[in-house]
C-alpha cells in the first residue's frame, strides 16, 4: 500500500472534463478513465467525495448572458450536474466501487438528498459520495459548492482536477512564458485574480484553512501521486503568521 498524505479528499471535476474530445455531453471513455484513476486510491482505503460541474451540458452564467433570468439559468445548470453525477456513479460502479449520488435539490427517484451526517457515513463505509446540484442555490458556482462540501465533510484537501498542470501567473495556453507556482497563498490567488476557483470558494477555503490542490487529471497516475502528497501541481495554502 502506498503511503498517502490524505485520508479523506474532495475531488472537484468540471463538467467540461467529462466531454473528452467532443464539444458537448458525456464521453463514456472519459468517465471510465476517471473511475480507474480513482479506484487505485479507493482500493487502498482513501475516502473520496466528488463534486462535478455541469458546463458540458449547460452553464448558468452563459444562459444568463444570453438573456435568461440568472436564477432560472443557474437551476438548469444544477440539473446538468445531476446528469453528470449519475454518469460518474455508473462509471464507478462498473469499475467495482460503491457510489452514492447526493443532490442539494430533492429528487428522490434518482438521488439521495444531501444530508451532512449521511454523507460522512457514506465516506466512512468506503462509498464514493458524489455531490450534485452544487449548493442548491443560484448565484453560487460548483466551485463554491465544492469548497462548502469539503469543509462540511471534514476533507483534508480540496483537489481541483483541470486540464492544466497547476496554477500559472497567466494562461499557459496563450503565454509560453507563463510561470507556474508550486505553492501559493489564498491571498495571492485573490489579489492576482488567478481564477484558481471563484473568489467566494477561495475565500471559504482560506477562512477554514482548507488547502486547494490544482493538478492535471489527464496525466495517468497523477491523482494517486497528488493524494500521496507529491508535488504534481500547485497547492494553495494558508500563509503562516
Amino acid at each position: 500500500m502506498t503511503d498517502y498524505k490524505y485520508k479523506r479528499v474532495l475531488l472537484k471535476l468540471s463538467g467540461e472534463a467529462l466531454m473528452g474530445e467532443g464539444g458537448y455531453g458525456i464521453d463514456p471513455k472519459v468517465v471510465d478513465h476517471l473511475a480507474k484513476e480513482i479506484k487505485v486510491i479507493h482500493d487502498d482505503g482513501i475516502e473520496v467525495g466528488v463534486v462535478v460541474g455541469g458546463g458540458n451540458i449547460f452553464r448558468g452564467v452563459a444562459g444568463a448572458g444570453g438573456g435568461m433570468d440568472r436564477a432560472q439559468a443557474d437551476y438548469m445548470g444544477m440539473l446538468a450536474t445531476v446528469m453528470n453525477a449519475l454518469a460518474l456513479q455508473d462509471g464507478f460502479e462498473r469499475n467495482g466501487m460503491t457510489a452514492r449520488v447526493m443532490s442539494a435539490i430533492k429528487m428522490d427517484e434518482v438521488a439521495e438528498p444531501y444530508i451532512r451526517r449521511r454523507a460522512i457515513k457514506h465516506l466512512e463505509k468506503g462509498y464514493i459520495a458524489i455531490f450534485a446540484a452544487g449548493s442548491g442555490n443560484p448565484y453560487f458556482t460548483t466551485d463554491t459548492g465544492a469548497a462548502l462540501r469539503a469543509c462540511e465533510v471534514n476533507a483534508q484537501v480540496l483537489m481541483k482536477a483541470t486540464n492544466v498542470d497547476g496554477v500559472y501567473d497567466s494562461d499557459p495556453r496563450k503565454n509560453p512564458d507563463a510561470k507556474k507556482f508550486d505553492t501559493i497563498t489564498y491571498s495571492d490567488v485573490l489579489n492576482r485574480d488567478l481564477k484558481v476557483m471563484d473568489a467566494t470558494a477561495t475565500a471559504l477555503c482560506r477562512d477554514n484553512k482548507m488547502p486547494i490542490m490544482v493538478f492535471d487529471i489527464n496525466e495517468p497516475g497523477c491523482f494517486e501521486r497528488a493524494v500521496s502528497g507529491q508535488n504534481v501541481g500547485t497547492t494553495v495554502f494558508e500563509e503562516e503568521n
